[in-house]
């Protein structure tokens, strides 16, 4: 090989990375993290056991090998204790709310691309922008509006609903999308047809964010130096409470007293770039208290050697001590060994923290599938239908659960390998129990580019008591999954 090819290369994966970048939201820095072969290695979770009527995977847990492309096996699905319900629209993005208004009626709110313009062409006929389903008939969903205002036009990773105050949230920005117009609609009358309430400037650049549980105040995090409290008592007049400029995180999710905060804490800025990417627990109760001047205090900073991009934490409680669930997404390549040879990196995973003590947090255990080892990342599992791709891939990219309280189960989108659902209830030791994929098979539906494969980005949400999953992959769209074999009775 000579030395014009081997720059070649190099230049073309760096560009890989830079539409990554595009497409996931992340900031090229310098990031450690990178797991040498002497460190020891989490094990995969437990497979599930799959019951009737499922259409298991042909290979490792969580592959999608080309082999059934070819024989015409990946365009049947893969299924395990779960089967499709219900199938909406063409293309997804990053979260998929439920929510219940005044009257009973229950809708289902997704983003439908992942960066605007991406999926203008496959949307030209249903619109882009923010998608409202009728669930009240949820074997039926109906789209009642796609809503178009600034944020909703590209809210990227910020869509979020208030289900005490029925307000529906969301900020335009992303590196291709800036400014961060924060748009708030009510939902809590119809949510067949949201009203928007206001569109301002006061999302402060915006990537990702987080609610307090009484609605009041809502954050924007832009992942590249700013977290921005907002007052949205009157959410027809948004207010900035306060701007913290130098951190980069990305998901805030909130204690029920809206007074600790659990950030996904891409990492700490430095003289080197950012490093020491983990989770960053805060005390934000003077913003909570409106304090005048509120002051965000850091309570503890925890990283782990395996991680790649932390994505968001989702609090939670078992037996009344107090847990995070925490996933990270794509794989480590904000490190420039790591974008040369990202196969190498580390990858996109979940883990079970316990912060009980929020001083000194703590991995308890790891959640991740054999697709995910290091010894299977390279080789021939590069050659699946998006797998080379540094922002598709098997990879880990949102986990949610169905409540806070002693949750029995956990549903996370893994991109190339569909949605996975885990049991928790032993926090150290969870295991997979069912999952769902559909990918697409390169060359069948108009994709900009046309990767192939799955691509589920989005968090899920649930129908506890009917056992439903919805979910969006952004290839193929929004799906309600029901589960099967019993599994069901793990969202009660």
């Amino acid at each position: 090989m000579t030395d014009a090819t081997r720059a070649g290369g190099a230049w073309r994966r760096l560009a890989l990375v830079g539409v990554a970048l595009a497409l996931g939201g992340g900031t090229l820095v310098a990031q450690g993290g990178t797991v040498s072969a002497d460190d020891p290695f989490p094990k995969p979770v437990p497979q599930a056991g799959c019951g009737k009527g499922s259409m298991p995977e042909t290979d490792i847990q969580g592959r999608v090998p080309r082999a059934d492309y070819r024989s015409g096996r990946a365009a049947e699905g893969y299924t395990c204790n779960t089967r499709e319900l219900a199938h909406e629209g063409g293309s997804g993005g990053f979260k998929v709310l439920r929510y219940t208004d005044e009257q009973g009626n229950t809708c289902a709110f997704y983003d439908n691309t992942l960066i605007f313009p991406r999926d203008v062409v496959n949307n030209l006929t249903t619109g882009q922008g923010t998608v409202v389903l009728d669930m009240n008939r949820p074997r039926r969903p109906v789209r009642t509006t796609t809503l178009d205002s600034p944020a909703m036009v590209s809210p990227h990773e910020s869509l979020l609903v208030n289900r005490k105050r029925g307000l529906l949230a969301a900020v335009l920005g992303t590196a291709a999308t800036y400014p961060g117009v924060l748009d708030v609609y009510d939902v809590s009358e119809d949510c067949r047809d949201p009203q928007l309430l206001s569109s301002t400037l006061s999302g402060v650049l915006g990537h990702e964010s987080g609610w307090s549980k009484d609605g009041r105040t809502f954050y924007s995090s832009s992942t590249i130096a700013t977290l921005a409290a907002v007052d949205l008592t009157d959410p027809t007049d948004p207010q900035v409470l306060t701007t913290q400029w130098g951190v980069n995180y990305h998901g805030l999710r909130l204690s029920d007293d809206g007074r600790t905060m659990y950030a996904a804490n891409i990492g700490d800025p430095g003289p080197t770039g950012v490093t020491d990417g983990g989770i960053a627990i805060l005390d934000v109760s003077e913003v909570q208290d409106r304090v005048e001047d509120p002051e965000i205090t850091v309570l503890s900073k925890l990283t782990w050697p395996e991680h790649s991009i932390p994505q968001v934490a989702e609090p939670f409680t078992r037996g009344g001590r107090h847990y995070v669930l925490e996933i990270d997404e794509f794989v480590d390549f904000f490190e420039a060994t790591n974008a040369l040879a990202y196969p190498g990196s580390p990858v996109g995973v979940a883990r079970i923290i316990d912060v009980e003590d929020p001083t000194a947090p703590e991995v308890v255990s790891n959640i991740r599938l054999e697709v995910h080892q290091p010894e299977n990342r390279g080789g021939d599992q590069l050659r699946d239908p998006g797998a080379w791709f540094p922002a598709q891939g098997y990879a880990g990219h949102y986990c949610s659960l169905p409540k806070r309280r002693n949750p029995k189960l956990a549903g996370c989108s893994m991109i190339a390998s569909g949605l996975r659902l885990f049991d928790i209830r032993d926090v150290e030791h969870p295991r997979e129990v069912g999952y769902f994929n559909q990918p697409l098979v390169p060359g069948t539906a108009l994709k900009p580019p046309t990767l192939g494969g799955a691509y589920a980005m989005s968090a899920p949400a649930y129908d506890r008591r009917r056992g439903q999953v919805w979910y969006t992959d952004t290839n193929t769209g929004f799906y309600n999954v029901r589960l099967t074999n019993g599994l069901r009775k793990l969202l009660r």
